[in-house]
């Protein structure tokens, strides 16, 4: 039972006793009582119908996939590139046996099943480029392996050393960019330029000059780009969007997004692998675009597996979680780049040698939507506080303390102070203590995440979401969106223009903490004052 029908059935308990003390005839009472429960649930059903104007779920996914072959490179395949190269229909044998297997000892895993059930996208993997051999050899294993959901795979995929040498092949069509983000900039840029689409992992780039050569660059090749933001696939902001956009929140002045974790993993201390080595590590190259370099040693090993502790090889909370959270509101609400951006915090709890924060705070300011969003963000506290946008008639509370499950639900609730629903609160048909409207599109599902860190990304809605009732993994739709994108000559969700929004605000977030300074966006002039 879910929690709003939990209260429904407390507030009638309570209406119930509350009669029994007061009204001596029991009969009476109970027949008037009911009609009276019967009025209100009538008034509170019409009122969602009134509220919320209904319309049909996003059909589980467009079939263009069967049209043109593509092949398809990846660059760099850690962890998040075998996400990606898994949502295009490959994975290593060991994922495939391991996942089989954990389905059959625990139903709650559907881990498998999801994956073989993904649209065969009508693609090979036939380029496979990282700077350590095992991630490389894992790449290759994956291209080969028959258990997929198109079955056997057409081609198998070669190795490249460098990724200026997969780009030069001729049968290479688009490529997966998810090397860590010092490296993003240039490889989009070059595979652009040798007429290659690009799949690029978020953040876009390390610094708001990347940001600009990248945008101009995409703009002036004609490349398809689709950035690494797989909740524009969540079911669930097109539903908040479309109750926004009937104005059922009123004025919106104030937004709040916040991060959580509480793990060593959560905070990039990541392993570091038994074979990592300088035999097996191409140490110069992973460093050749930072701005500061080091020999290989002990250091270097910890800095090529915790990459993201670093502002020289990424963007710390501001590209790797802000930006999913900024995207996502982007989404649902259009705002686009903040005319000033401030932030604040600092290395608190772990003293590892890092220099990105792990508390960090970050204030943007619309004056032009008379609105201010902030964002929270702590890596040693696990407690969920949730995004709120907060309206003059009714706030929107999404993921953590709404209560309505993982894969991005929400609650809407009325403001006790709402003009827009004044007579509806004043004559009892809306409590400002109870939902007025819910959406939890996994309540009825089983979820099998248990890890605290799958877990954030689950309520965030970046695991998996549901279209028409189908338990769906997001980077599957992501990737497919892309593809389908270039087949069609039309822009995929989070295109080249969105992008270019998410990177020009992170980077002004990450300038501000580390110039001490309120940014300044200039449209104009496109540069950061």
């Amino acid at each position: 039972m879910s929690e709003n029908s939990n209260q429904k059935t407390d507030l009638r308990r309570r209406e119930f006793l509350k009669g029994l003390a007061t009204v001596p005839v029991f009969g009476l009472f109970l027949a008037n009582l009911w009609q009276k429960l019967r009025r209100d649930e009538l008034k509170r059903n019409n009122l969602l119908t009134d509220l919320v104007q209904e319309k049909k779920a996003p059909a589980v996914i467009s079939r263009l996939s069967d049209s043109k072959h593509l092949n398809l490179g990846v660059i760099g395949y850690g962890g998040r590139g075998s996400h990606l190269v898994r949502g295009a229909g490959f994975a290593t044998k060991g994922w495939t046996d391991g996942a089989y297997k954990r389905s059959k000892e625990n139903k709650l895993d559907k881990a498998f099943p999801t994956f073989m059930s993904q649209e065969d996208l009508n693609c090979s993997l036939v380029g496979v480029c990282d700077l350590f051999d095992v991630n490389a050899d894992f790449g290759l294993n994956a291209s080969q392996n028959d258990v997929r959901p198109g079955g056997k795979p057409k081609a198998s995929a070669t190795r490249y050393k460098h990724y200026t040498e997969l780009l030069a092949q001729d049968d290479i069509d688009a490529v997966i960019v998810a090397t860590p983000d010092h490296w993003h900039s240039r490889i989009t840029i070059d595979a652009a330029k040798a007429g290659k689409h690009v799949y690029c992992e978020k953040g876009l780039t390390r610094t708001f000059q990347e940001a600009l050569d990248v945008y101009d660059t995409i703009k002036e090749t004609g490349m398809v780009l689709q950035l690494g933001h797989q909740n524009r696939q969540v079911e669930a902001n097109d539903k908040a969007k479309q109750i926004i956009d009937q104005g059922l929140l009123g004025p919106i002045n104030l937004v709040e997004l916040t991060t959580n974790r509480n793990s060593s993993w959560g905070a990039w201390v990541w392993n570091i692998h038994k074979d990592g080595n300088n035999k097996t590590i191409d140490w110069d190259m992973f460093q050749e675009p930072s701005p500061n370099k080091i020999p290989f040693g002990e250091e270097a090993l910890k800095r090529f597996f915790r990459w993201r502790c670093w502002y020289d090889y990424g963007t710390g909370l501001s590209g790797d979680l802000f930006s999913h959270d900024y995207d996502a509101l982007n989404q649902i609400l259009g705002m686009g780049i903040p005319k000033y951006a401030s932030s604040s915090g600092g290395i608190y709890f772990y003293k590892d040698g890092r220099d990105v924060p792990d508390v960090w705070h970050v204030t943007l300011e619309y004056p032009d939507r008379d609105m201010t969003v902030l964002y929270s963000a702590t890596l040693s506290s696990n407690n969920s506080r949730g995004n709120r946008i907060m309206g003059h008639d009714a706030t929107m509370m999404m993921g953590g303390q709404s209560n309505v499950g993982s894969v991005g639900g929400f609650i809407v609730t009325a403001d006790s102070e709402s003009t827009q629903y004044r007579e509806r609160l004043k004559n009892g048909v809306i409590n400002s203590k109870y939902p007025i409207f819910s959406y939890s599109p996994g309540s009825k599902q089983i979820d099998g995440v248990t890890s605290a860190t799958s877990q954030y990304f689950a309520n965030k809605g970046l695991l998996y979401t549901y279209r028409e009732g189908k338990r769906v993994d997001p980077t599957h739709l992501h990737i497919k969106d892309w593809l389908d994108s270039i087949r069609s000559g039309t822009q995929p969700k989070c295109n080249v223009d969105v992008a270019f929004q998410e990177a020009v605000t992170c980077a002004m977030a990450t300038e501000s903490y580390l110039t001490g300074r309120r940014v300044e966006w200039d449209p104009v002039k496109r540069r950061l004052i």
